[in-house]
């Protein structure tokens, strides 16, 4: 089977370009990206039972500090509105594991590092965590892997 080649809408700085207050986006090419897991489904269900009243806010809005830190100093800015809060954007987070990371295995990276790092390792686990800065809202938005053994072998003996 051949490798799942994506392209991704990645932000060039995740910051708001000052003179029009819009996102600035690039499209880069990850060819690596492969075994995507969305969690739309569950992210909607959780809504519903928010908006009807069976779950509090309260219980999720729960975002630790160091998960809205993250999100300040190495999360990607998104144009949708928080479904709780509806004051602020939502953040993206990428979180990335895997053992050849070692130490850095676990860290917060932004959305343009992941094409040098899906080339610099063979594997590993990116999950991408929206948050909300204002309300703490946070949900996993998606998993999938990265990394040079995603290459044809091609590709990947020759760079």
């Amino acid at each position: 089977m051949a490798p799942c080649r994506a392209i991704v809408r990645l932000p060039t700085s995740g910051r708001s370009d000052p003179p029009t207050g819009r996102v600035r986006r690039t499209l880069v090419r990850v060819r690596t990206q492969r075994q995507m897991v969305d969690y739309a489904l569950q992210r909607r269900a959780l809504l519903r039972q928010v908006y009807s009243g069976r779950v509090g806010t309260m219980e999720v809005c729960d975002a630790s500090p160091y998960l809205v830190r993250a999100a300040k100093f190495h999360g990607d800015l998104t144009e949708k509105p928080c479904p709780v809060c509806r004051r602020e954007h939502l953040w993206h987070v990428n979180y990335i594991y895997g053992e050849q990371l070692k130490t850095s295995a676990g860290q917060a990276r932004p959305a343009v590092e992941l094409p040098v790092l899906a080339m610099s390792y063979r594997e590993f686990d990116v999950y991408v965590v929206e948050v909300c800065r204002g309300c703490a809202w946070n949900h996993l938005v998606e998993k999938y892997t990265l990394g040079r053994d995603g290459l044809p072998a091609d590709e990947s003996a020759s760079g």
